[in-house]
């Protein structure tokens, strides 16, 4: 028997980016945990779902809808596909976003001053204009069935604190073309804490909690040797992330057992904001 106050069954919880690495550890942990989970993602193709989630692209109580979280109009006539079929969502998770990594071409993880504006505008539109749409939405349809809920906006370190440009410094080294750490992701998850606290203060009293979860880097077998023997000297724990080890955190902020929790920032980064 499950704590209640971490009892998830039969909630409905929309999870954005839910294909993704740690946005697909999030759809599993959900749906073991009983609750009813659907996966908004851009690009919906069932063979990918069948390799990303397994046995849970049959499970009914999945679904995943196809949903530019860019488009209020997709946002909308995904979530009234939703509601048809299981009612209003509970809990939202905003996991969708763009990063740019090491392996990006020049062109668009160049220095600062060449840093290209469409390419700004682009990474905004996903992570903080995605973020607010889904949020609005969602939070409009908890706040007029009455029953609250939970929000849970997926930040990162560096919206916390700026990017440690050494640790991709053998990029040029190895390769003869630098790579910088880009403004724009920062400048875009930056804006996710602050939008958190206004919408919780401004839901507050209607039941809808509004809180951030920050991770750090997590491996990647795609991932340089050079970038994370960087990346891991400089974190406290002495490793990158697993994708699942958000799950908990995730968990506990969608849960009864955070109902006094709004307008916060639950960071899960081994330690490397502590420096």
């Amino acid at each position: 028997m499950q704590d209640p106050l971490f009892d998830l069954t039969d909630r409905i919880i929309v999870i954005t980016g839910g294909l993704g690495q740690i946005g697909a550890e999030f759809v599993k942990e959900f749906h073991d945990r009983g609750a009813r989970v659907a996966v908004f993602s851009r690009n919906v193709d069932e063979r990918r779902v069948r390799d990303v989630l397994g046995q849970l692209a049959v499970s009914d109580r999945l679904r995943v809808y196809s949903a530019d979280i860019t488009s209020r109009e997709s946002i909308d006539q995904a979530l009234e596909a939703l509601h048809t079929k299981w009612g209003t969502p509970e809990v939202l998770i905003n996991n969708a976003g763009l990063d740019t990594q090491p392996s990006a071409p020049a062109e668009v993880s160049g220095p600062f001053e060449d840093f290209p504006e469409d390419v700004f505008r682009e990474v905004i539109e996903v992570n903080l204009v995605g973020t607010f749409l889904m949020t609005q939405r969602v939070g409009r349809r908890m706040r007029d069935n009455g029953s609250g809920g939970s929000i849970i906006n997926i930040g990162s370190i560096y919206g916390m604190v700026s990017p440690v440009q050494d640790i991709y410094a053998y990029k040029a080294e190895k390769t003869g073309t630098p790579f910088i750490k880009p403004v724009a992701y920062s400048a875009a998850k930056s804006g996710v804490y602050n939008l958190t606290r206004y919408c919780a203060t401004y839901w507050g009293r209607e039941g809808i909690r509004v809180n951030t979860l920050t991770p750090s880097g997590v491996g990647r077998d795609t991932q340089d040797t050079e970038f994370q023997a960087n990346y891991t000297a400089r974190m406290p724990i002495g490793r990158m992330a697993n994708a699942n080890e958000f799950n908990g955190a995730a968990v506990f902020l969608a849960a009864d057992a955070s109902r006094y929790m709004t307008g916060s920032n639950l960071v899960v980064d081994g330690g490397w904001t502590a420096w």
